[in-house]
């Protein structure tokens, strides 16, 4: 098993409880540590035989333009996509953050984790 990451992905998007977060929206950064059985692609050399990163990165893209209030209504959509689209991801671990939340003070930013094992078939 290996880990496959992407980091720091970032996004402008129009999420948030507050209505000026909705109309205006906000930066967001998304990391992602997928574990993978990579032992068939690291002997055949073949995308087919792993994730392809490009089509990861397009399903987290197209969660992240669909307007939501909760970071953790976000990272859950994102989580059963990535679950549900790409079976050779055995577990994820996924860090949504909001840089600068309007909390009324100096925050740089608000994080939910999510992670996600595959259940087992036995």
């Amino acid at each position: 098993m290996a880990k496959i990451i992407l980091e720091n992905m970032e996004f402008y998007a129009n999420h948030g409880v507050l209505q000026h977060e909705a109309e205006l929206g906000n930066t967001f950064v998304v990391s992602l540590i997928m574990e993978v059985d990579t032992t068939r692609a690291g002997a055949s050399d073949l995308i087919d035989d792993t994730v392809n990163y490009q089509l990861i990165y397009n399903a987290i893209r197209k969660q992240m333009e669909i307007p939501s209030r909760l970071l953790e209504h976000i990272g859950q959509r994102i989580v059963d996509k990535l679950m549900n689209k790409f079976p050779r991801i055995q577990q994820l671990s996924l860090r949504l953050s909001k840089l600068n939340p309007p909390l009324g003070g100096k925050v740089e930013r608000v994080t939910i984790e999510l992670e996600q094992k595959r259940k087992s078939t036995n």
